[in-house]
């Protein structure tokens, strides 16, 4: 692993030698089958339209996130926030959920192909002071179960409905001056009672190292989520090549229930801004499954190994060569472009025939300040891996 901080002013300089151009390809979340036969599959498990505080109708949501290539949706209004009541006046707080999965259902259940159709996840926020402050049940049977008075009500409730709930952006300023995520003893008691499943880390434009502390600390599911009440296209600039804030969920089962059993087993990693979140376990697993190097032929009489770099995500892969190992016309920073290829010389080899490489990923975050350290072992000239 690598120091976040030493590696910020590298970043900057690993910026590709040429423009994306904004396409289908690079705003959707797609993402291959890893090696061990699990799906990726992007979620964003906390989104509001005007039945709470959002600007637009539930359908626009759903059809946000078939653009982006989500495999579920969950359009989660506040409970207790209803500014929008005397045009809205919302007696149903599932009418949001119902009008977003009639828009992702244009066919029959039994005819939804799971690989390619959005799953819509009933849902809502419950919205308190801190603590507990604002938090997200999802996969609920009623939200309107869950307005009540006393929040752990509200808290025990959600998980008699068998919901997942996780604590939202804990370091939001509105609650958090400082904008630093702390436990409370009153989170503290919901976890151990089992009350608790996750956190958000990343939310819309924001990042907490804090939050993931508690994450990894109280053995909390990594989330990452837009939060987004706006338009998705406007709010993260997709016209020139932004993405919104998501998780992905490493998942062997594409079902409802396979998915919400990923999220609770804390399978896991937050997409934010280009960068990878999570536990270093499920960030390697998504660089190595979407990242792979095919090692060239050395030229004859030439001590020096083409390897190309081909990176199958819809983001770029920032890379540190480590090692006694350098490239011959690269730098030891490099990008591979999101769905590109990088080719370089490899120099400085024991074995110019078998190369191995060790980087460090520096658009990811496995720790308050530390990135991905992957190796990719020796190999023989003409192999890929």
């Amino acid at each position: 692993m690598r120091s976040l901080r030493a590696l910020t002013a590298s970043v900057l300089l690993a910026a590709p030698a040429f423009a994306h151009e904004p396409s289908e390809t690079t705003r959707k979340l797609s993402f291959p089958r890893l090696g061990d036969g699990r799906y990726v599959m992007a979620v964003d498990l906390h989104t509001h339209s005007v039945f709470s505080d959002g600007m637009v109708w539930p359908t626009i949501r759903v059809q946000e996130a078939q653009k982006d290539g989500l495999g579920a949706l969950a359009v989660t209004e506040h409970l207790e926030y209803q500014p929008k009541k005397a045009d809205i006046p919302h007696p149903d707080r599932n009418r949001s959920y119902e009008l977003a999965l009639a828009e992702a259902r244009p066919r029959p259940l039994r005819e939804r192909d799971p690989e390619k159709d959005l799953l819509v996840i009933p849902g809502a926020e419950v919205t308190r002071g801190m603590p507990p402050g604002h938090v997200n049940a999802v996969f609920i049977k009623d939200a309107n179960k869950l307005i009540k008075t006393d929040a752990r009500a509200a808290f025990e409730e959600a998980n008699a409905q068998g919901a997942f709930v996780f604590w939202n952006h804990p370091y939001w300023t509105a609650q958090t001056p400082d904008g630093v995520a702390r436990m409370t003893d009153m989170h503290r008691d919901l976890i151990r009672a089992g009350l608790l499943h996750g956190v958000e880390v990343a939310n819309g434009q924001d990042l907490s190292p804090e939050a993931l502390d508690i994450a990894f600390e109280y053995n909390l599911t990594v989330l990452g989520t837009s939060d987004v009440h706006g338009l998705v296209d406007w709010d993260y600039d997709i016209a020139n090549g932004g993405h919104r804030t998501a998780t992905l969920v490493l998942t062997r089962d594409l079902t409802p229930e396979g998915f919400k059993a990923a999220l609770k087993a804390g399978d896991t990693v937050a997409i934010f801004k280009g960068s990878l979140v999570g536990r270093p376990q499920h960030v390697e697993a998504v660089v190595k499954g979407n990242l792979s190097l095919n090692v060239g032929v050395p030229p004859a009489g030439v001590k020096m190994t083409p390897v190309t770099f081909r990176n199958t995500a819809p983001i770029d892969f920032i890379l540190e060569l480590q090692g006694p190992e350098s490239f011959y016309d690269a730098g030891r920073l490099i990008t591979v472009p999101a769905h590109g290829e990088f080719t370089a010389q490899v120099r400085n080899t024991p074995n110019p025939s078998a190369v191995g490489l060790t980087f460090v990923v520096m658009n990811t975050q496995v720790g308050r300040d530390t990135a991905l350290t992957v190796r990719y072992g020796a190999a023989p000239a003409g192999a890929g891996r």
